[in-house]
């Protein structure tokens, strides 16, 4: 007789719930994985880019066309998988209301990760196949410690760098091109702290 190690149980929405609320809880390939609440470098270049974007292209303000539904961590259910973007976005006109439930079911449009050392790995390999597999045109990565935002668009094969961007400058990115997004702001190179 042979004795064999136990094949793990595939994670459950249960098993994301009884998570403490101090973590972010992701269900990724039927397994549950676990990552600590974002530092202040990584939620800083989170909340500025969403500042920078929101405004333009979710309300149509500072001169941007709006047409966009963003949101900040999503809690996202794309078939078997629930995912956790940093920030994700919807054109109206694919989510022209907000669903009834705590999660949506419709992919984004656009999903940026913010990278951080605990979940670079998990974001640029695992989720961000997932995200090209459901759908998603496009997908950033922020790098707060590198300064620079690389864009990735989707093909019916695999993902293409449509652009990197970084340093301190003003610019536009697709596919937000019709307002420069201020890059120092996501850095922290504007702020004044004394």
């Amino acid at each position: 007789m042979s004795i064999g190690l136990a094949k793990p149980c595939p994670a459950t929405y249960d098993d994301l719930v009884r998570l403490p609320e101090h973590v972010v809880g992701e269900i990724v390939d039927s397994e549950l994985v676990v990552s600590p609440r974002p530092a202040p470098r990584h939620a800083l270049a989170s909340s500025a880019l969403g500042g920078e974007v929101i405004g333009p292209f979710g309300r149509g303000n500072l001169g941007g066309p709006g047409g966009w539904l963003i949101l900040f961590e999503p809690e996202l259910h794309l078939g078997q998988q629930v995912l956790v973007p940093d920030l994700s976005g919807w054109r109206i006109e694919r989510m022209p209301t907000l669903p009834d439930t705590a999660w949506f079911t419709v992919a984004p449009d656009w999903v940026c990760e913010v990278l951080s050392p605990s979940t670079a790995i998990l974001d640029r390999t695992r989720k961000s196949a997932i995200y090209r597999e459901q759908g998603v045109q496009w997908l950033w990565f922020v790098d707060p410690a590198a300064h620079t935002i690389e864009v990735l668009k989707r093909t019916d094969e695999h993902w293409i760098l449509a652009g990197s961007y970084g340093g301190d400058t003003q610019v536009p990115i697709p596919p937000f091109e019709a307002v420069s997004i201020n890059l120092a702001a996501l850095w922290g190179n504007s702020l004044t702290i004394p």
